[in-house]
């Protein structure tokens, strides 16, 4: 008798996916994937860094020299800039507000409310 490869005796070989795995394996990817695109949401790590950085040169920019702008050839380089990256930081903030990432499904807000 000869091994048949996908046999029922034999699950390591050669094993025949149903169509019903494969929706399984599907829902189990989305879901993973909405929770990562949920946790590392780019537009909250760059809105926020933005945002920090802009006030802390905006702040610089309002207490430099009058030596340091004629450095600039007249043009307060920094309080500009600063308001840059202030409005920069604002509108990746707001866009988050605006159009959040989707909820989780609903089994794995169970799952994760079961591990607390």
């Amino acid at each position: 008798m000869t091994e048949q490869p996908g046999h029922p005796d034999h699950p390591g070989r050669h094993h025949r996916y149903t169509e019903k795995d494969i929706l399984e394996e599907v829902s189990d990817l989305e879901t993973k994937s909405a929770t990562a695109a949920r946790i590392f949401d780019l537009r909250r790590i760059i809105g926020g860094l933005f945002v920090l950085y802009g006030v802390i040169v905006t702040i610089t920019g309002i207490t430099d020299s009058q030596a340091a702008i004629d450095k600039a050839q007249g043009v307060n380089i920094n309080l500009w800039t600063g308001i840059g990256m202030l409005v920069l930081g604002l509108f990746f903030l707001v866009w988050l507000k605006l159009r959040p990432t989707p909820p989780a499904p609903p089994e794995e807000a169970a799952d994760s409310e079961e591990r607390r």
